[in-house]
């Protein structure tokens, strides 16, 4: 599992530089696992690119489509050896106006390979900064906003992942003194019920043991196997869910 997951990660790096480094890619702020993973050495596997955009995601949906159609799939060929497609996601997962999404599918004998591409909104209140990783700059939110958006996530997602427990319990020391306001006004620009907030912060805690199963999943499945181990032996799932939910406590009262 883990030997895919490394391959999957070297395909997000190529495609990550090459958007960074394209048209397509200007003012598209790099967000989510996979900024973690890239931009501050997350030992956390991510599954898909995540980016932020605020203008219309239709329209930087299609000019990514038609990029990666352009340019992506051929130098992941030829550095890989991966015949590959790109499309714009259709079905129910897509319908969501919140989300736009390019799916990357590479292919060769006995191996298969997708890469989906998300581009949504989050609330930025702070001007976006830029990072480079081997020479290649790429554009992010600052690390509030970032980790903030992480939080948030726990309560706006569709469907709650629990991969956003692990990557809280990583970086919620990057969390500001003036966080609990700033996660205030964005749940407030949100239109996130704070009762909603309320019972789910309840379900977290009286449903305990099945979160930790799900974040022990993540570590399992998704996590270095030398940092896995590593946390297993202080605790696991459990121990994630506990001090991850004293970051979402300290700015969700």
């Amino acid at each position: 599992m883990h030997n895919g997951l490394q391959e999957a990660d070297n395909l997000q790096r190529v495609v990550a530089k090459l958007i960074a480094v394209s048209p397509a890619g200007v003012k598209l702020l790099l967000i989510g696992g996979f900024r973690y993973r890239l931009l501050d050495d997350s030992q956390r596997f991510s599954v898909d690119i995540d980016y932020h955009w605020d203008g219309d995601l239709g329209r930087k949906q299609e000019e990514l489509l038609s990029y990666c159609e352009r340019v992506v799939l051929k130098e992941v060929k030829r550095l890989f050896g991966y015949e590959g497609s790109a499309s714009k996601r259709t079905g129910p997962d897509a319908e969501s106006p919140n989300v736009a999404s390019v799916d990357l599918r590479f292919w060769k004998p006995a191996r298969v390979m997708e890469i989906p591409i998300d581009i949504t909104k989050i609330i930025c209140l702070d001007s976006p900064t830029v990072r480079t990783a081997n020479g290649t700059i790429h554009a992010t939110p600052s690390d509030a906003d970032l980790i903030e958006g992480k939080i948030l996530a726990l309560f706006n997602r569709p469907f709650l992942q629990h991969r956003d427990f692990v990557d809280i319990w990583l970086y919620g020391d990057r969390l500001r003194p003036d966080s609990p306001e700033r996660v205030k006004q964005k749940i407030t620009a949100l239109g996130i019920d704070p009762e909603a907030v309320r019972k789910s912060l309840q379900d977290f805690d009286e449903e305990a043991d099945y979160h930790a199963r799900a974040i022990q999943e993540i570590i399992e499945t998704q996590v270095d196997p030398t940092a896995a181990e590593q946390i297993n032996a202080g605790g696991g799932g459990r121990t994630v869910l506990a001090d991850s939910l004293k970051f979402i406590k300290r700015v969700c009262p």
